[in-house]
């Protein structure tokens, strides 16, 4: 289906939309124009599931068109643009203020959402990501410079007429970090209560997911067993079990980045390990068996062997809906490694070992999954004075009379 645009500059942009069937994606739309500057005829195309989608790709490109903005420059991903516009975008910058607000975008920025398109950045991706820095532990200094340099980038894309309004200007991030704060400062409330609830929770995730996915509950139970985040639980290989020892070496998570989800270090930059209790043991041995003979296979994948994150598990196991249902309407796919941590410290894990477990930097962060309990603080001292006074005497006062009265 041609269609011909005319848009100011002298710009002329043509469309069609073809069917091929047959095709993973099976409408192709696809706009040409010609260059302004070079004097070259350019063409640009995408594939899409119905025509509908179709359709509404071209008219967005002409859209763009009207307002000066060639075809190329309006899908052009936000990593794209940032490059060749943050110039534009930090101007007026101190020189002390650039170099947190670079490392914001390309640690955190990019990684997230630099594969989207400009024009498709909504305010609730934008809200989602800053969410996932929280949740992540960043400081609220990082999350602050991170989120400044997306505001300042998109800004530009509105002053060149690629979008409308601004996305990244997002509200009530502060209130949530310092919700995020108050339940880091005590993160035992956020665990759940014991193994039978644990299993009860991913049973009801597996019944809501489609198909009835088996790999979701997998992906839960192992979790919350290891302390772990759902990005450590994608990135386990078969060959970071050691069947022998029951000990997982965690070496990787799977993360956001352009393009959709990769691998990359530990949050820590270094690999830990963690045991494998009993009660995971068969699930474990089941996983390694279907994984097959391939050393670097995925334990957990899903139901069409792609890669887990957060996200992933949520939509697919109407995660929210579920655990409201449940009465843990508060809790979150990261609270399963609050869970594991907790459940290893109430099991008289010593703080120091638990910290490596754990990969924390901070002992006072593995210090905040220590039971608050008064008996065993007097224990402690009764310990200590046991050990102090191997041969225990009675202790004898002498007591003094009280001298008379002066004369």
């Amino acid at each position: 289906m041609p269609h011909t645009e005319s848009v100011p500059l002298g710009v002329r942009v043509s469309s069609d939309i073809e069917h091929r069937p047959n095709r993973p994606t099976p409408y192709r739309a696809r706009v040409r124009w010609f260059d302004p500057v070079t004097k070259r005829r350019k063409s640009l195309s995408a594939g899409k599931d119905t025509y509908d989608q179709a359709e509404e790709w071209v008219n967005g490109i002409l859209k763009a068109a009207q307002a000066g903005i060639a075809p190329n420059v309006a899908t052009m991903s936000l990593a794209e643009y940032g490059t060749t516009n943050m110039d534009l975008a930090l101007r007026g910058l101190e020189l002390k203020t650039l170099d947190p607000y670079l490392a914001g975008w390309r640690r955190r920025v990019i990684p997230a959402l630099g594969h989207f398109p400009v024009r498709m950045i909504t305010n609730g991706a934008v809200d989602r990501t800053v969410h996932g820095w929280i949740a992540d532990e960043h400081s609220r200094s990082t999350v602050k410079n991170s989120l400044a340099v997306l505001v300042r980038v998109m800004e530009q894309a509105v002053r060149d007429g690629l979008i409308t309004v601004n996305p990244a200007r997002v509200t009530g991030w502060q209130r949530e970090y310092k919700q995020a704060e108050d339940e880091l400062d005590n993160p035992r409330a956020l665990a759940l209560p014991n193994w039978h609830t644990l299993l009860r929770l991913a049973q009801a995730l597996v019944d809501r997911s489609h198909g009835h996915y088996a790999g979701w509950g997998e992906v839960v139970i192992f979790a919350a067993a290891t302390a772990a985040r759902i990005g450590e639980v994608s990135g386990v290989r078969v060959s970071d079990i050691d069947t022998r020892t029951w000990i997982w070496t965690v070496r990787r998570q799977t993360t956001p980045a352009p393009g959709g989800l990769t691998d990359k270090n530990t949050k820590g930059k270094r690999a830990r390990q963690v045991p494998l209790i009993e009660e995971i043991r068969p699930l474990i041995a089941e996983r390694i068996l279907a994984a097959g003979p391939d050393p670097h296979a995925r334990l957990f994948t899903g139901p069409r062997g792609g890669r887990i994150s957060t996200a992933v598990l949520r939509d697919a196991t109407h995660w929210d809906n579920v655990v409201t249902s449940l009465g843990h309407e508060h809790l979150r796919r990261h609270d399963l490694r609050h869970t594991g941590l907790t459940w290893f410290a109430d099991a008289g894990v010593p703080a120091h070992v638990l910290r490596k477990i754990a990969g924390h930097g901070s002992l006072l962060t593995t210090q905040r999954y220590l039971h608050p309990d008064m008996s065993q603080i007097t224990h402690a001292g009764t310990s200590l004075t046991a050990h102090l006074n191997p041969i225990r005497t009675p202790l004898t006062l002498t007591v003094q009379p009280a001298p008379g009265p002066r004369r």
